[in-house]
């Protein structure tokens, strides 16, 4: 394949407020966040769209596909700015209204999408709970209020005047609103109008719905844990647990070739999960594609068939298993990862015909570069980069490990290793994930870990026990030891690299957030001799809190999950609690967290902090009052990175 590189995109400047921006300091190099995010194309292709950032709020900037020019900017005024968008012909685009509130770590989303064609008119209040009147000092005109946060379920490209939108009832209100059964609507993209075409029967939906708009399949949980498929006879939700599948955490995908035929991936037996096609008419079930080790990371369904054609695994480093090799979207996959080695390559993006797809190629070096992909001359064209003050050639590379724990699990993880430097006896960083329940780490570009390894030390990440990707029983294996095996194994991957030679005993420090921060603590209390510093990033340190305190315990799936994760005993959950064990550490610590988190709320710090000071334990502290699970802003991020290197160097010698 011929790839042609332009400038492209380069119109989008005028608009941002990253491009000019340069340093040479490695804490705001690596905070800043995407210049450029959720490129697309218009189905017709006669338009380009992406999201950038001007004055530190989401703008949705309009381009002429042909000329790259700028059509019209979607931004809006005060504290509101551009979120998720999609194309719902080739003249509208669909987005929600966020807000940025200084109280919260992230953009608030109450539920508001607006409407407006891509040359800025037929501006629309397209659903919200702001309905009936039109805004003041605007030409927006509203429509029917709607207590309820919706969110694009379908865009129907194909209809030129309907999208489905699935809306979460708001209620009574609290914590407790998510477990509401959502509600399916047929709305007017140009005035709003709506109608509803299916209520979930369980709270968490994920609906599949077919080239016609018909809701067909939905899956949810009531606990977190385990998860139920439902079919749609008629007008009725029909459970598939009769159909005796013996399938775990069911989720519908992509349809077969008859109506009674569905994908969904499924776990059998708690082993990692696969793709199966099962007939809800006679409970047939056939394994279509597995790995032995990992889960699906993902699966690839072309956007005008709504056919099923590749899954993507990343057992280590990203593979592809074809399922159907003669799909034209399978062949271009294959096209592209030759034309552009090395890389990871997503559809991102497409025309009704396929003749054009926005491409994303990335890997461990490479954050993301987009590139239009014209199938029918089979060219590519660059568009733009995520991080383009980012230099690949400069990063560092990750490498994946395994290796045998001491009860005998084989563990998976990553390995970043400092560009230019040999891989012996180096100074390492442990960095264990959140969760534990779910997440995993993953090969990729990361910006924190490059930047330490930036400064000349290598990056350890572990998918410890209880990590999700692998498999139920894997997963399941760390419930209720969160303080126990699940560090043992994290305690043993940085052992394992030792006896590598790959890393010096003598510099070893562990930086986490959440459950990874959480991690850093309850390690260095385990293996106090290990670690020469540890990092607390919006930790939880007191798992009986958790119970009293935070966003979890506040709905009735969040109790019923902590039941199931931590258990109920008392002593156990002490035992497993950094805060009561204190007394074990001779660790140099930091802690850091945001005063307005939810997640981890500040009195889990405020719990590890009394502990500590009751034992006169030395400790350095970093609060961030107005941020949460996380910080969003930019500057708050880079003073967390300065600080952060700042205390690895004296500790590590770096």
């Amino acid at each position: 394949m011929k790839l042609i590189k332009v400038v492209g995109l380069a119109c989008f400047a005028w608009l941002s407020s990253n491009v000019s921006a340069k340093t040479d300091d490695a804490a705001s190099l690596f905070s800043r966040s995407a210049e450029f995010s959720q490129v697309k194309i218009s189905p017709g292709g006669d338009y380009l769209s992406a999201i950038t950032m001007k004055d530190g709020k989401a703008t949705l900037l309009i381009l002429n596909a042909a000329d790259k020019n700028p059509v019209h900017a979607v931004f809006f005024d005060s504290n509101a700015q551009v979120g998720h968008y999609e194309w719902v012909n080739d003249e509208r685009i669909v987005l929600q209204k966020e807000y940025l509130k200084g109280w919260s770590d992230h953009p608030l989303y109450y539920g508001e999408l607006m409407a407006v064609n891509a040359d800025g008119s037929k501006a629309t209040y397209l659903i919200g709970y702001q309905g009936g009147q039109q805004q003041v000092g605007s030409n927006i005109k509203k429509n029917t209020a709607i207590r309820a946060t919706a969110y694009i379920l379908d865009p129907m490209p194909e209809d030129e005047r309907y999208m489905l939108v699935q809306a979460l009832p708001w209620g009574g209100g609290g914590s407790n609103m998510a477990e509401n059964t959502q509600k399916v609507y047929r709305v007017d993209v140009y005035n709003g109008k709506r109608r509803k075409v299916a209520t979930a029967p369980i709270p968490y939906a994920n609906f599949l719905t077919d080239h016609d708009g018909n809701v067909r399949f939905v899956s949810g949980t009531r606990d977190y844990v385990n998860t139920k498929l439902y079919y749609r006879d008629d007008s009725s939700w029909v459970d598939t647990e009769k159909l005796n599948l013996n399938l775990d955490a069911m989720t519908p995908i992509a349809f077969g070739n008859d109506k009674n035929s569905v994908y969904v991936t499924a776990s059998e037996s708690g082993k990692p999960s696969g793709v199966y096609l099962v007939n809800i008419k006679t409970g047939d079930k056939k394994l279509v594609s597995q790995d032995k080790v990992v889960n699906p990371s993902n699966v690839w369904i072309n956007k005008t068939t709504k056919k099923l054609y590749a899954v993507e695994y990343e057992n280590g480093y990203p593979t592809y298993e074809f399922v159907d090799a003669k799909d034209p979207s399978a062949k271009y996959i294959k096209q592209l990862l030759a034309s552009l080695p090395g890389h990871q390559i997503h559809l991102m993006s497409q025309t009704t015909d396929a003749d054009k797809i926005i491409i994303k190629a990335f890997n461990d070096r490479n954050p993301g570069d987009y590139y239009i992909f014209d199938t029918k001359a089979v060219k590519l064209e660059y568009l733009a980069s995520q991080k383009k003050w980012i230099d690949p050639n400069k990063m560092a590379e990750i490498k994946p490990i395994h290796f045998t724990s001491r009860d005998g699990i084989e563990i998976h993880g990553y390995l970043t290793l400092p560009n230019g430097k040999e891989a012996k006896n180096l100074p390492l960083v442990v960095n264990p994930h959140g969760g534990p329940h779910g997440p995993r780490d993953w090969w990729g570009f990361d910006s924190q870990n490059q930047m330490i390894a930036s400064q000349g030390a290598a990056v350890l990440q572990v998918n410890f026990r209880g990590s999700g990707g692998y498999g139920n029983a894997f997963e399941n294996a760390g419930h209720q030891k969160w303080g126990t095996e699940i560090q043992y194994d994290i305690i043993d991957a940085t052992k394992y690299v030792i006896e590598q030679g790959i890393v010096d005993k003598d510099r070893i420090c562990i930086v986490g957030g959440s459950f990874g921060g959480y991690s850093a603590i309850q390690s260095s209390a385990i293996e106090p001799d290990l670690f020469k510093c540890a990092i607390g990033f919006a930790g939880v340190y007191d798992l009986q809190l958790m119970f009293d305190e935070g966003d979890v315990q506040g709905r009735r799936a969040g109790k019923r999950y902590l039941k199931e994760v931590l258990g109920e005993d008392e002593a156990v959950l002490k035992a497993m609690s950094p805060t009561h064990n204190v007394d074990k550490l001779k660790t140099n610590i930091m802690l850091v967290h945001g005063g307005e988190d939810e997640r981890a709320p500040i009195e889990q710090f405020e719990a590890l902090e009394d502990a500590l000071k009751e034992q006169k334990y030395p400790f350095k502290k970093l609060v961030m009052d107005d941020e949460g699970h996380g910080f969003y802003d930019d500057a708050h991020r880079a003073k967390y990175y300065s600080e952060m290197l700042s205390f690895l160097k004296t500790n590590l010698k770096l």
